[in-house]
């Protein structure tokens, strides 16, 4: 990280997580995960280890599979228990051994919290406080702090909540981050309170909820008030009403307060993020979205679109470039240009105006039928290299693929799947068994391409996502499918969209091992 005087926290894998409805596997965090670190956050909130399996693998793995760049990863926890010590407590045990150079934890700084939840008393809590934090710095962990319920409990014993910053400060934690936990604060009052709090010793931090509606106002009021440190969740994820959004956050400081945060590559990539990181979560985007959703820049409004042929500045307030989305006047569709120009630079490939126009259009067209290259880069790098050839390539042709589901006596359901394909001058016939049609169709693929194809052995599918497009049509709805594959050394994202959820599943599933084998150095012969 090369500026410590700012930072841009994420918690969009434990504190976003915790949205109704949005579960994520190790193998998503991990993608979110290298997804936040393009966008140039400062750090990572992984989880917190040693409190679920999940979250304790995550940090397990992300030691040899995540090579960040710019973001350093935290780990999340919570001060030792009451009448213990920190050296022993095996929670913080959990955070010394994760692996993370930076440990963020949670603290009671509302005096009924402390009495009620943690039914302790107010001195002992500052005490696991002071435990807890000196022992991770004496550890070699940099330490932040979360003053959990800080503005109700500022409200009811200012001096207490205080007395909670001063203990972590003096113990070694480099940032305390003040809590609106129930969401409930107004911009006005919540920058009188971190105002007071700025003028101690401390450094301050933020962390809103959305439950006012005023999670981003509340962030840039408390930066002002003298914050240095705000913590949000891509796309505005989150319990209840959800945290600040930090998409928001990182674009109005940027661009409107003239903070450098991120390089302006970087967020000029943003709109691409935030929809990836929709599709890893399989949460639909919000297409009204400040910065980011495709209806951010669009006009429908007479006035306004004779106005915009003048001077496009006259109804937008930036330039939609700048975070990577696209101006739209609803009668003529333009989304996508910025988007698709800027993904094909990052994966090496400089188009001339013709190309880029080519595949514009052939994105434009696509996804007006459900695709989504957002998340699925593998399946948007095969488009690109078929525009630049001219030609679809591939390292085989299906004549047929065909799978049966049968429910036996025993009450167990059973899948199996026969492809029929040609491949290097032979037509090949194989069957599958698997858990699913799906899963047959996988093991029927590679039986018949690994003999000539062996590296196909190497592949594994690890993530499979559904979505239905038009639920207005029930059953008959356009479906899409994510498949994320795997070759051991790196995981890469297809999709496939159809009226039939096997026919979306067997396009995803093409692609993925189309491309596994041009990553394994098999060009088209």
């Amino acid at each position: 990280m090369a500026d410590d005087s700012f930072h841009v926290y994420d918690t969009t894998l434990r504190d976003g997580a915790q949205q109704e409805g949005l579960n994520l596997t190790v193998a998503d965090k991990l993608l979110v995960a290298r997804h936040l670190d393009g966008l140039g956050v400062g750090f990572i909130e992984g989880g917190w280890p040693g409190a679920n399996p999940k979250d304790t693998e995550f940090f397990r793995r992300a030691q040899t599979e995540l090579d960040l760049k710019h973001a350093q990863l935290t780990a999340f926890g919570a001060t030792r228990r009451a009448g213990g010590k920190a050296a022993d407590d095996p929670l913080v045990a959990a955070l010394r051994e994760s692996g993370a150079p930076v440990v963020t934890l949670v603290a009671k700084s509302h005096d009924r919290h402390v009495e009620l939840a943690l039914r302790t008393t107010l001195q002992e809590n500052l005490a696991m406080i002071r435990d807890t934090v000196s022992h991770l710095r004496a550890e070699g962990q940099r330490v932040f702090l979360d003053a959990e319920h800080f503005f109700d409990g500022y409200k009811s014993n200012p001096a207490y909540a205080l007395e909670v910053v001063r203990t972590a400060a003096e113990a070694g934690a480099d940032v305390i981050a003040l809590c609106d936990t129930n969401g409930g604060m107004l911009p006005d009052e919540l920058a009188e309170v971190v105002q007071a709090v700025a003028r101690t010793s401390a450094r301050v931090g933020i962390h809103c909820h959305d439950d006012t509606g005023c999670a981003v106002a509340n962030t840039l009021a408390a930066v002002k008030a003298g914050a240095t440190h705000v913590q949000g969740c891509a796309n505005g994820y989150g319990e209840r009403s959800g945290n600040a959004n930090l998409f928001t956050v990182m674009a109005n400081l940027q661009l409107k307060r003239g903070f450098e945060l991120v390089p302006q590559e970087s967020l000029a990539d943003m709109t691409r993020i935030a929809h990836a990181i929709t599709e890893v979560t399989n949460v639909t985007p919000n297409s009204h979205q400040p910065y980011v959703g495709v209806s951010a820049f669009a006009h429908k409004a007479g006035l306004h679109a004779s106005a915009i042929k003048v001077d496009p500045n006259l109804y937008q307030h930036i330039d939609p470039a700048e975070v990577g989305n696209d101006m739209r006047m609803l009668v003529s569709d333009m989304a996508g240009r910025a988007s698709v120009e800027l993904k094909g630079r990052e994966l090496g490939y400089e188009l001339n105006a013709t190309e880029s126009r080519e595949l514009v259009d052939r994105v434009k067209d696509l996804e007006s039928k459900g695709y989504t290259f957002e998340a699925a880069d593998a399946s948007f790098e095969l488009l690109l290299r078929d525009t630049l050839s001219g030609e679809r390539k591939r390292h085989f042709t299906v004549e047929s693929w065909r799978t049966i589901v049968e429910r036996l006596p025993t009450g167990e359901v059973v899948s199996e799947a026969t492809v029929k394909l040609h491949a290097k001058g032979e037509r090949i016939v194989a069957t599958g068994e698997g858990n699913g049609p799906v899963n047959a169709l996988d093991r029927a693929v590679r039986s018949a391409l690994e003999k000539l194809y062996p590296e196909l052995a190497g592949l594994e599918l690890v993530d499979f996502k559904v979505r239905i497009l038009e639920g207005t049509h029930g059953t008959d709805a356009i479906t899409r499918v994510l498949i994320t594959s795997s070759d051991a050394s790196a995981e890469w994202a297809t999709v496939g969209v159809g009226e039939n959820i096997i026919e979306a599943s067997w396009q995803a599933l093409e692609e993925a091992v189309t491309y596994g084998l041009l990553r394994a150095g098999r060009e088209v012969e």
